[in-house]
């Protein structure tokens, strides 16, 4: 990762990074160093080498936006353990393929990840983790739909699959059936996030600027529909 991280907020106990696409949060077997925790770790041990960092969730590679980081471990481990009442909002931005002809909706999956890590809608509610999806249309137009996401639990690949299951993949999923890829990456950004403090219950609303190359497909700035 060459360039600087893309800091949002930084205080004595958080670090909120905007994660860019391709980017894996944390390390896997296979990649160890090109990931953001080392970046964000690599940060603060300049500060002072004995610093620490926690990742307190994570995004997929190809998804870009908001991750937050605790600088200690209690913290971590208060906001894991509580996360669902203490990161009350947790919204997104994604471009799919289509017109969504209901402006808003809610899809509720009950996922099953396989032997090789495919996650999917198993259709057994016994069989899977129940995962719920909340979106909006904000704009649609011949070939697209801009969509606000709101996710009620954390599943992985949750947004995807719930999309790729009503017939509208995100662009540029070709994981989940998406023919376009017009943008070079997966078209998916946590875009806005809430998050309570454990001990102090103070609350921070946290914002990450959608990537320009979203906005190209569509007649309105995407940056307004964060307040919205």
């Amino acid at each position: 990762m060459k360039k600087k991280l893309d800091i949002i907020h930084e205080d004595k106990e958080l670090l909120v990074i905007n994660k860019p696409s391709k980017l894996l949060t944390i390390s896997t077997e296979k990649e160890k160093y090109h990931t953001l925790y080392f970046e964000a770790s690599s940060y603060i041990k300049k500060q002072n080498p004995r610093n620490k960092i926690f990742i307190v969730h994570r995004l997929d590679k190809e998804t870009s936006g908001i991750v937050i980081f605790a600088k200690n471990e209690s913290l971590k481990l208060a906001l894991q353990n509580n996360w669902e009442k203490l990161a009350p909002l947790r919204e997104y931005i994604a471009v799919v393929e289509g017109g969504v002809k209901n402006k808003k909706g809610t899809i509720t999956n009950y996922l099953k990840e396989t032997k090789t890590l495919q996650v999917f809608d198993t259709k057994n509610p016994k069989d899977g983790k129940l995962a719920i999806t909340h979106y909006q249309v904000l704009e649609t137009n011949k070939t697209y739909s801009l969509l606000k996401i709101t996710i009620q639990s954390g599943r992985k690949n949750q947004i995807r699959v719930a999309l790729s299951s009503i017939g509208h993949p995100i662009v540029g999923d070709k994981k989940y059936q998406s023919q376009k890829n017009p943008y070079g990456r997966l078209a998916l950004h946590a875009s806005k996030l809430k998050l309570i403090h454990p001990k102090t219950k103070q609350e921070y609303i946290f914002l990450s600027k959608l990537p320009k190359e979203f906005e190209r497909d569509f007649k309105r700035g995407i940056d307004q529909y964060l307040n919205q």
